[in-house]
């Protein structure tokens, strides 16, 4: 399972950087990456360090579990919740590439004040304001499922608090003020992560 568990981490990581990036360069001329925000040690900071921290140890995991230096935790090893987590993860890749088609140019990995990009609120943004982040929730949430050791279970702790960080204090008040009210009568109708959920 561990095995798995790292070429389904491939093949996330080739279809939502590597050919969206690839695919973002030939639309508009640019990868799309804008990198970490903020200086050294600020909250904006912390929230881009901790998402790249989140994605190295969610591919270590199953990685050191797979060498024999880590072991699931007994509670979280049956065959069906792991079966679960191949489901998961499977269906994270697929939404994640789905709502990254749905971004088209305004695509980005991180946030450059000095750009303005289209207020995306049709597809998958209609339904979650970032679906891509709740895709990479799921995503992750499998993988822990599918490799469940105690790095991993630390591993996906770390990336929903680096996400709910990225959003609340990077890209939502990046958003307020490119978009103004336009922007706030779409938080207002539209979840964060998770429908009608978190709603301001």
């Amino acid at each position: 399972m561990a095995l798995t568990a790292v070429v389904l981490y491939l093949v996330f990581a080739v279809l939502g950087f590597g050919w969206r990036s690839w695919r973002q360069w030939r639309m508009t001329g640019s990868a799309g990456f804008r990198g970490v925000s903020g200086r050294f040690g600020s909250l904006e900071w912390i929230a881009g360090a901790g998402w790249v921290a989140a994605l190295v140890i969610g591919v270590a995991a199953p990685l050191l579990q797979l060498a024999g230096v880590l072991s699931p935790l007994d509670v979280l090893r049956a065959t069906w919740i792991q079966t679960s987590g191949i489901v998961l993860a499977v269906t994270g890749i697929g939404a994640a590439v789905y709502a990254q088609h749905d971004m088209g140019e305004s695509w980005r990995i991180g946030v450059d004040p000095s750009e303005t990009t289209t207020l995306v609120r049709q597809g998958m943004f209609a339904v979650v304001r970032n679906p891509i982040f709740s895709a990479m929730l799921i995503f992750a949430a499998g993988i822990v499922l599918m490799t469940p050791n105690p790095l991993g279970v630390a591993g996906f702790a770390l990336l929903v608090a680096a996400i709910e960080l990225q959003v609340r204090v990077v890209e939502e008040p990046y958003l307020r003020a490119v978009h103004g009210q336009r922007y706030r009568d779409y938080t207002a109708t539209v979840g964060r992560f998770v429908p009608r959920v978190g709603l301001s």
